[in-house]
């Protein structure tokens, strides 16, 4: 790897002599892995990487040398903590490597997005942090690998079949897509630096004080301000438009995610601690809810108490266990096991397809719900170093297009409380359409 490292910084020397470098990290306040690169023969594809360094890596000036010295120390300290599975001690207590890499992505993310309280562009050394070790960190996905067929001809014009390599079939189609959807969200944040028409003011600073532009359940962040008349409609119209295409970020990774995940197998660990039947696991109330003859989901749902995220959260952790409870109980439904009951695997069949019916509505309404506990315990216990990049990466996108898409109806909900005040203090009965109300 060092190796590679020296030949991508010569390249970069030789083919411009305006070649720039990042800002240096401060390596003692954050503590991301880094996968190390297994394979270093492989020159087309460090070619390849080095062409998107330098894309990315376009900030700040300095001399090649001082930003090999300060990559090669960065990348000293990733290789440790990946080696050594997050246990500096060296006791031989680390974690598995998917384990490791994927806190490496959660951790990165967490440093250099952190929570979005505010719609403003990512500054440039981040920006360009996040690119370059992300990078770093997607590198191994290059060297999971599969056998498959592939005609070659020989010197004697002989048509032979022999097995070639190629990257995993399943990283080849998930991480182009968490690229592009990585690049949007990039893309959206950029645009928000140019200038708006609203802006934010700290608790402090709002003479107000009447808390009007801001929800009650997100008494944290910034307040919102828009102009006196609301926002213009082509800032209106574009926000939307924003909004509708960070919402297609947010769904596009949500699916990468619920799909990876049902690729990692299930801790026999969560099997040990759940409950022995569905009924059990849901609760009297709930369950004679799901098991009715007449059942709507959709009014099922409005029924329950959700008016806080931990009781979400528990709901949404007691219906996956009884999903796997009664998936569990129709494929052992041969012979004895401690799963049985007098319920047919007809009914049992039909509960569980209602239960995975308001699994899915509940995550439509609630996508930036914490992990559950079955999710926590596939991503602890998985040893797929594959599954876990695509798991974490498209996680973090995830929660990132959640934040974004949030922080924009903020704004939305700010110009529509300032137009409907706006329009309770002038006589605008025949014509709300001046000021935008419909």
């Amino acid at each position: 790897m060092i190796r590679t490292l020296t030949r991508r910084y010569t390249l970069r020397t030789s083919s411009s002599c305006n070649r720039t470098r990042m800002s240096s990290d401060n390596s003692g306040k954050y503590h991301q892995n880094l996968i190390p690169d297994a394979n270093d023969d492989d020159d087309g594809m460090d070619i390849r990487n080095e062409e998107q360094s330098m894309v990315h890596q376009n900030v700040g000036a300095g001399t090649p040398h001082h930003d090999l010295q300060s990559d090669m120390e960065m990348m000293k300290e990733r290789f440790a903590k990946l080696l050594l599975g997050e246990d500096m001690s060296g006791g031989g207590k680390g974690v598995y490597s998917a384990l490791a890499l994927s806190n490496a992505v959660t951790n990165l993310a967490a440093s250099i997005f952190g929570e979005k309280g505010k719609l403003e562009p990512l500054a440039p050394e981040r920006k360009a942090r996040w690119r370059k070790e992300m990078d770093w960190l997607l590198s191994v996905t290059d060297h999971i690998v599969e056998f498959v067929p592939s005609q070659q001809i020989s010197k004697d014009g002989t048509n032979m079949e022999v097995m070639v390599t190629r990257q995993r079939s399943d990283l080849l189609a998930n991480i182009p897509g968490l690229l592009k959807l990585d690049a949007i969200l990039i893309e959206t944040l950029d645009n928000f630096g140019q200038e708006q028409e609203f802006w934010y003011v700290s608790k402090n600073e709002n003479q107000d004080m009447d808390n009007s532009s801001q929800r009650d359940d997100k008494w944290w962040h910034p307040i919102v301000k828009v102009p006196e008349n609301g926002l213009s409609e082509t800032s209106r119209k574009r926000l939307q438009y924003q909004k509708e295409s960070v919402n297609q970020v947010l769904k596009a990774a949500m699916n990468i995610n619920a799909q990876v995940l049902s690729e990692v197998q299930i801790p026999e660990s969560y099997i040990d601690s759940l409950p022995k039947n569905g009924r059990e696991s849901l609760g009297d109330s709930i369950y004679k809810s799901i098991t009715v003859d007449s059942f709507d989901p959709l009014q099922f749902l409005s029924a329950m108490d959700f008016s806080t995220e931990h009781k979400v959260l528990d709901f949404k952790n007691r219906i996956e266990a009884s999903i796997l409870i009664w998936k569990r109980k129709m494929n052992q439904k041969d012979g004895w096991n401690p799963w049985g009951s007098g319920i047919s695997s007809g009914k049992r069949e039909l509960f569980e397809v209602r239960a995975e019916t308001i699994l899915l509505l509940l995550k439509q309404q609630f996508p930036g719900v914490a992990q559950s506990s079955l999710d926590i315990s596939k991503i602890q216990e998985n040893r797929d170093v594959g599954l876990a990049i695509q798991e974490s990466y498209s996680r973090v996108l995830e929660s990132l297009a959640f934040s974004v898409m949030s922080r924009i109806e903020d704004v939305l909900h700010a110009d529509s409380l300032t137009r409907t005040l706006r329009c309770s203090e002038i006589d605008c009965s025949g014509d709300t359409d001046t000021l935008g109300i419909k």
